[in-house]
């Protein structure tokens, strides 16, 4: 997995991605605190954890392309924020127990089911009781606009199958809708998305 992400981050000096932050992670500013500690997951190229950085969060951003983690730190340097960086691979990495306050996946279905399952688990058992998720991903219709994202139709997201993950948490926050998006080259066009914020009930833990 790295190799193929380490060959897209650098066919291009530039960020394949942008440097701005995704718009629905923007849209939900409002649940963030200063001094929080914050989880970026599949981080890449840095735009959304320096953002969280820039917000006061205490941020680690995590990502399995060298380059990917090489551009988020030069990102970081340039906007004047700290952040730790971690190089890992998602799946075999130790993600902790009760250890963020916030943990943001954008655009991380990189992953089969089988591999979906362990990793949301792993998202369960890392986020603090009480904590938030802020997840956006493509929906099965993204297939049709091919505008980014995954090729497999099993990585996608259905509101079902997110329903049924997170049923044992609050969803404060759960929607598909079609949108149009200008994340750099790789994200551009109309797109199928669906938003979900969902907190960690502190019964749960």
């Amino acid at each position: 997995m790295s190799e193929v992400w380490n060959q897209r981050y650098g066919t291009t000096e530039g960020y394949l991605f942008g440097t701005q932050p995704n718009a629905f992670l923007l849209s939900q500013q409002h649940l963030l605190k200063t001094g929080e500690y914050c989880l970026a997951v599949a981080d890449g190229e840095g735009r959304n954890g320096v953002w969280l950085a820039e917000q006061g969060l205490r941020v680690l951003s995590v990502d399995s392309s060298a380059i990917g983690v090489n551009k988020a730190r030069k990102l970081a340097e340039q906007r004047g924020v700290e952040l730790e960086f971690e190089l890992a691979d998602l799946l075999q990495w130790d993600w902790g127990k009760d250890r963020f306050d916030v943990v943001v996946g954008i655009f991380i279905q990189f992953v089969a089911p089988e591999q979906r399952k362990r990793m949301f688990a792993n998202i369960k058992e890392c986020l603090k009781p009480g904590g938030i998720l802020l997840l956006q991903g493509y929906t099965t219709r993204q297939l049709e606009y091919a505008t980014g994202g995954p090729s497999q139709v099993e990585n996608l997201y259905t509101e079902e199958l997110l329903r049924g993950i997170f049923s044992d948490w609050d969803i404060l926050h759960l929607r598909e809708h079609d949108d149009f998006i200008s994340e750099g080259t790789a994200h551009y066009g109309m797109s199928a998305l669906i938003d979900m914020v969902a907190r960690s009930r502190k019964d749960n833990k």
